[in-house]
């Protein structure tokens, strides 16, 4: 079954929901782009057809026929390199990318889009751009000029792709033991030492590869504080642009995965033959904050990979639930199979609607008034680990619901259901594991004000609440009430876990994952209940009936049958602490 992107739910959040032409159209940044209908419905379109006609082709190939390392060089699937190749020529790496350095200048909420796209398509192939796009933010935020002009453009082009090399056997989430190393050498440094987990760390789809490597220089203050990033690139490149002899930086290995086949995920060995040569990109033992620079934007595409696979699934079962007759009907009429493909909906779009609206939160932070900058980027900042948590981890429920939906079919590979569910599992792990960001959540981000950011958004909520009641719309006003249980309970969450996190970090921590998992459902249903206010009101014009009654109804089933999940994570938050920190560490 071939993916077809849902562009009309996309185009109804991004035009009629997040009104992209009001909100960020009048943006000097964006004023000559002429965003609205016309620009959406064009750039989903053509994005929807390579999605469907070039991409979605090579998920069964990529995961038949992995990524393979021999002699010190990586083979990747039949179709990914063209496939590649196109996704540059396109523009679509660049897409968010500043004009100036060989992108589109488009808002970020347009690369979501796209992004999620190709994650639904294959996320193997996926990953590809994804790490490009992640290397060129670092390097555009923190470079000198001559790296920016000579590196940017090429990688923007899809010419060159990008990697992100942190870490090591020794190293993983705390990057503070580790030894990769760099010497001095004149206007450059030579690297030595190996890391692993790289994700398309080798391949010959693009002319060059731009590995960034976290390393730690010999005079360099011990743990994370005297880390620094270096670009070494694959070939070195000559001061006219072109491409010269290759660096020492060499695939020892790909991995063997439980998913993301097609993906190459090496072992990378830097100096073997003398020392790879990297440029500093930033300061020296400045590394860890040149990363983070792309962490908000690396954790949103983390999490759209979660819905991109759970849109996938939930595709494949519709389409199966179709076909398959049992007790003489189509195993969709059965009560309880509906319950599990409208579960598989509702949370889907409750899942695009929050990623894509604080996709317009990060446009608002770089290009918004100067005035509300700063408070925009306090709440993606705050948003970032709910979107990257909570939408990985429905990730494995939906995609684990599609296998179910096909019964006995979905655990036999040659259907493709299990494969959704095998790719989607690395999510909650990189890019930081979900424990971590449910601890970044509540000790860094809402601890960090007090808790002032959150209640601006809980105050938000509130209002839409009161404008829900108003409509007196009989959906809208079960719509509203469930939401008002919802917020009460995270509001009472919020105030006991900031009372608790100075008395006991312990115990507070102990229930920060099932807050990032009820702040999910809560504003996960905010963002559904939005755009199902919008909805009544264009069915009560009379146009879109049928499809805005669709969303209405949806919002509706996620009140009454998801959001309640919520309450017992909040009962989880309120429970004693003293099961979780009186058991004694040798009893495991």
């Amino acid at each position: 079954m071939m993916y077809l992107a849902p562009t009309e739910d996309m185009q109804f959040l991004i035009d009629d929901v997040l009104d992209v032409g009001g909100v960020l159209g009048a943006l000097p940044q964006y004023a000559d782009l002429g965003l609205g209908p016309d620009l959406t419905t064009a750039l989903l379109d053509e994005a929807a057809k390579f999605a469907a006609d070039v991409v979605s082709p090579l998920r069964r190939v990529g995961d038949a026929q992995p990524a393979r390392c021999h002699d010190s060089a990586v083979t990747i699937p039949p179709g990914y390199g063209d496939a590649i190749r196109q996704l540059g020529a396109g523009g679509w790496v660049g897409i968010s990318s500043p004009v100036e350095q060989g992108g589109q200048g488009l808002p970020e909420l347009f690369g979501t889009a796209a992004c999620e796209m190709w994650n639904s398509a294959d996320m193997a192939f996926a990953l590809e751009p994804f790490l490009s796009a992640g290397a060129a933010l670092a390097i555009s935020a923190h470079a000198s000029d001559a790296l920016k002009a000579t590196y940017l453009e090429k990688i923007h082009s899809g010419e060159w792709s990008g990697t992100m090399n942190l870490t090591e056997s020794g190293a993983g989430s705390d990057l503070g033991p580790m030894k990769t190393r760099a010497e001095r050498e004149g206007e450059h440094y030579r690297i030595f030492g190996q890391k692993i987990y790289i994700t398309w760390g080798d391949h010959d789809a693009t002319e060059n590869i731009i590995h960034l490597v976290l390393a730690r220089l010999p005079d360099a203050p011990a743990g994370s504080r005297g880390i620094s990033l270096f670009l070494v690139p694959k070939f070195l490149v000559n001061a006219d642009g072109s491409l010269g002899e290759r660096n020492d930086a060499y695939p020892v290995s790909v991995e063997h995965k439980l998913g993301i086949h097609g993906s190459p995920t090496c072992v990378m060995a830097y100096g073997d033959n003398g020392g790879a040569i990297g440029y500093l990109v930033g300061e020296e033992n400045q590394g860890l904050a040149c990363m983070f620079t792309m962490m908000n934007e690396a954790r949103l595409k983390v999490g759209l990979q979660g819905l991109g696979a759970s849109e996938g699934a939930y595709q494949k079962a519709v389409a199966y639930a179709r076909e398959r007759v049992q007790g003489g009907v189509p195993i969709i009429e059965h009560a309880d199979v509906k319950r599990m493909l409208l579960t598989m909906r509702a949370l889907n779009e409750a899942m695009r609607a929050l990623a894509y609206a604080e996709a317009v939160t990060m446009d608002l932070a770089h290009a918004g008034p100067a005035e509300a900058r700063d408070a925009n980027q306090r709440r993606i900042d705050l948003m970032i680990p709910v979107i990257k948590g909570w939408l990985t981890e429905l990730g494995i429920e939906v995609t684990s619901l599609g296998v179910q939906v096909h019964g006995g079919m979905g655990y036999v590979e040659e259907t493709g259901a299990a494969q959704y569910l095998r790719d989607v599992r690395i999510t909650p792990i990189y890019e930081g594991t979900n424990g971590i960001q449910a601890a970044d959540l509540l000790n860094r981000k809402l601890g960090r004000d007090g808790g002032a950011t959150m209640e601006a958004m809980q105050a938000e909520i509130a209002d839409l609440i009161d404008a829900l009641d108003a409509d007196a719309d009989p959906d809208l006003t079960v719509i509203g009430a469930c939401l008002r249980t919802a917020l009460a309970e995270h509001v009472g969450s919020t105030q006991q876990l900031l009372s608790l996190l100075p008395e006991d970090r312990f115990a507070a921590l102990g229930g920060s994952f099932d807050y990032m998992m009820q702040t999910g459902y809560l504003f996960g249903g905010w963002q559904l209940a939005r755009g199902a206010r919008v909805a009544a009101s264009i069915a009560a014009r009379g146009e879109r009936v049928d499809f805005c009654q669709r969303k209405v109804t949806t919002a509706r089933f996620y009140m009454e049958r998801l959001l309640p999940r919520a309450r017992a994570h909040a009962g989880v938050i309120a429970a004693p602490s003293e099961g979780l920190s009186s058991f004694a560490q040798h009893w495991f």
